[in-house]
């Protein structure tokens, strides 16, 4: 009587295709990888049922060799940074992702020489399991560096004149757009702006809906300076418009920090806020609810843009293959305008 042909056993590429998901994400559930979606997770498994799929102990071993560490890493080199309220609350916001995780976070400064050499070879010793890029500047080299390691890697905002795979970014043109629609539908036509560093991927988008909506309204841009998003950039601004414009009659300053440095400077020339200039900001932060009048802004979610940054990366890390993500902005009607 002939032996039985001994069964095949079922291949880890037969369980990722039964379950609909890519190999490598069929492998983190094998793994007991700790950042993968609750519904990956129930269809490898159930997969792995339906197969009677056995895992090589050998594979699993050395796939299972992660640091459990994923880096958010600024272009900046100021400590204080984490202290401003917009990182702050994107820090929470990938806090808070990765609370539903075993990943820890570490935060990198790496605008220096110095930092950059050392996020290069934390990343080419594989010290981290993926990394999130903010507040990136013109050409930035951070961009190489990352891209060269072969990690997953997600951006905070989309860097100046690049579009990378995977991005969580805010609606900044359509934002800027709805600020300066507000107001010329107030009857305001010497509109002017304050800009963000136009090295920057949010400043120009912001400049760009100021100027779009000016355009729509048959308006030529009123008068435009660069400003750096800090209070201080603000009012020095505000200080070069109101000499080469004096009859102007509304700002849009490009964040609340630069509005609440135009505010104090416009009250210290004598103009009334918003008889005789109206004021718009972008973010929504705290500031804008405690300035002088408080602050008609727009709103962005900052909280969601650090959550979603780290809930891509997790799904990147996973094997997945997310969807890059526009957040939506929205006006906040206060006292200024």
């Amino acid at each position: 009587m002939a032996a039985a042909t001994p069964r095949r056993q079922p291949t880890l590429d037969e369980v990722a295709a039964r379950a609909g998901v890519s190999r490598s994400a069929a492998s983190r559930v094998i793994n007991q990888a700790p950042y993968v979606s609750r519904a990956t997770r129930e269809a490898v498994e159930k997969a792995i049922r339906e197969l009677g799929y056995r895992p090589n102990r050998t594979a699993r071993a050395l796939a299972t060799r992660q640091t459990g560490i994923v880096a958010l890493a600024l272009s900046h080199d100021d400590p204080a940074l984490f202290a401003d309220p917009f990182f702050a609350q994107v820090i929470v916001g990938v806090s808070a992702a990765l609370e539903e995780t075993d990943l820890h976070l570490l935060l990198c400064l790496a605008s220096s020489g110095r930092g950059r050499s050392r996020l290069t070879n934390l990343l080419h010793a594989r010290g981290v399991d993926g990394i999130m890029l903010m507040a990136l500047h013109g050409e930035d080299p951070l961009t190489g560096i990352v891209g060269e390691s072969g990690l997953p890697a997600v951006h905070g905002g989309r860097p100046w004149h690049a579009e990378p795979q995977w991005y969580v970014d805010s609606d900044n043109l359509g934002g800027a757009r709805l600020a300066t629609d507000h107001l010329l539908g107030l009857g305001r036509t010497r509109i002017v702006t304050i800009t963000g560093q136009m090295a920057t991927e949010v400043g120009e988008a912001r400049y760009r809906g100021y100027r779009e909506a000016m355009v729509m309204a048959g308006l030529v841009p009123y008068g435009t300076v660069e400003g750096d998003f800090t209070e201080a950039g603000g009012a020095a601004a505000m200080k070069v418009l109101l000499d080469r414009h004096p009859d102007l009659d509304a700002v849009f300053a490009a964040s609340d920090k630069m509005a609440a440095g135009a505010l104090r400077v416009l009250s210290d020339a004598g103009r009334t806020v918003p008889a005789d200039v109206a004021v718009v900001g972008f973010d929504d932060l705290d500031i804008a609810a405690q300035t002088d009048p408080p602050l008609t802004t727009v709103h962005q979610s900052i909280q969601a843009l650090g959550k979603e940054m780290a809930r891509m990366l997790i799904a990147l890390i996973a094997g997945e293959q997310p969807t890059s993500i526009i957040l939506p902005t929205r006006l906040v009607r206060r006292g200024s305008a």
